[in-house]
């Protein structure tokens, strides 16, 4: 009964989110529950592209501009030339110019590739966009422009000789450049989820014999590849910034200013250096005592204990980000976080104040 209750407010609430109407969740069995979504609800959670480009902004830019978005925003995970490091994979390899042609990536079914790359792999360039704009990058996901977004998506289609070395993407020309994606062709249509009329296999009867007893995360891994980037347990990123409505308070009738947030709203916020820490995303690379993608806070306070420039130090490398102090993976840039959201936040990882 438990169980049945919770399913039942979360499909009203997944419900909400779409924008159904409370009327309209009343006619299929629930009623009195819900309210309307406002239009800032609906704004804020439609922002998904299609592979038709229903959904698309407009806007466009070109692999110069992308170019430099890239080597200040991406390059730190996904390497100069996309070919990324080893946490990341590769996003560009393994595509010809016969690819290009057919639509089908025909390093695919061989072994000869040693990686899947992204442009491999991918069949809309719609998606990329998608991704790019929604969740990147890795510590700011959704400070991308669109105009950005279109030029970071352009500078990857060059690496990829896709498009030309100098390219201007935009909402004009994108579809015709998906004509070109090396596996365009590759990806299955026939199944229910594709059209507005079909109807996806929700119907499945559970098999529930011969089943596992324990099962463990990574148990398949073969041994030489068990610990290749230590426990990969700790390495699960933050969801991100955006985290939902304070829902103890009524529904913006419209969205914040730039930013998801007014100057009035941001100048009333006052919050811990524990949840600046959440916020600005630094728990997706590091842990309080147990290494991660990046070093734990415990680790960072014993390297820098004792010297007198070690906030300086620190402020510097959070900001402009590096490479070799500890491994291979880099610390990526921080540009968009103020000087004094870094000052709070690095004080914090060396004395805990």
């Amino acid at each position: 009964m438990f169980k049945l209750a919770n399913l039942t407010k979360t499909l009203v609430l997944a419900g909400l989110a779409l924008g159904l109407t409370a009327e309209s969740i009343a006619q299929s069995k629930y009623s009195g529950i819900g309210r309307p979504a406002t239009k800032a609800e609906v704004i804020a959670w439609d922002i998904d592209v299609r592979p038709d480009f229903k959904g698309l902004p407009k806007g466009s830019g070109d692999t110069l501009r992308g170019q430099e978005v890239w080597e200040g925003r991406c390059a730190s995970c996904h390497g100069t030339f996309g070919e990324s490091n080893e946490v990341f994979t590769p996003i560009v390899g393994g595509t010809t110019k016969q690819d290009m042609k057919t639509g089908r990536v025909a390093s695919l079914l061989s072994d000869k590739q040693p990686q899947r790359t992204t442009l491999m792999k991918v069949a809309t360039i719609s998606t990329l966009w998608d991704y790019v704009y929604r969740a990147m990058p890795w510590n700011a996901p959704r400070s991308l422009t669109p105009d950005e977004t279109y030029a970071v998506l352009a500078y990857m289609l060059a690496l990829g000789e896709i498009v030309p070395e100098e390219f201007t993407l935009s909402d004009k020309n994108i579809a015709e450049v998906q004509k070109l994606m090396p596996n365009r062709n590759g990806m299955t249509l026939n199944h229910g989820m594709w059209t507005v009329n079909g109807k996806p296999d929700v119907k499945a009867t559970a098999c529930m014999t011969n089943c596992t007893k324990h099962i463990s995360i990574g148990s398949t891994l073969p041994d030489y590849a068990r610990n290749a980037h230590e426990n990969l347990a700790l390495q699960n990123r933050a969801y991100g910034p955006f985290r939902g409505v304070d829902t103890t308070k009524p529904p913006l009738p419209q969205l914040p200013g730039k930013g998801m947030m007014s100057v009035s709203m941001a100048a009333a916020e006052v919050i811990s250096p524990e949840a600046l820490f959440k916020k600005q995303n630094c728990a997706a690379c590091h842990a309080a005592v147990n290494k991660g993608i990046g070093p734990s806070v415990a680790d960072v306070a014993a390297k820098y204990k004792g010297q007198a420039d070690a906030i300086q130090k620190m402020h510097t490398k959070v900001k402009v980000g590096g490479a070799g102090v500890w491994g291979s993976v880099p610390m990526p840039p921080h540009a968009h976080v103020s000087d004094s959201d870094i000052d709070v936040l690095v004080k914090w990882m060396l004395t805990g104040k």
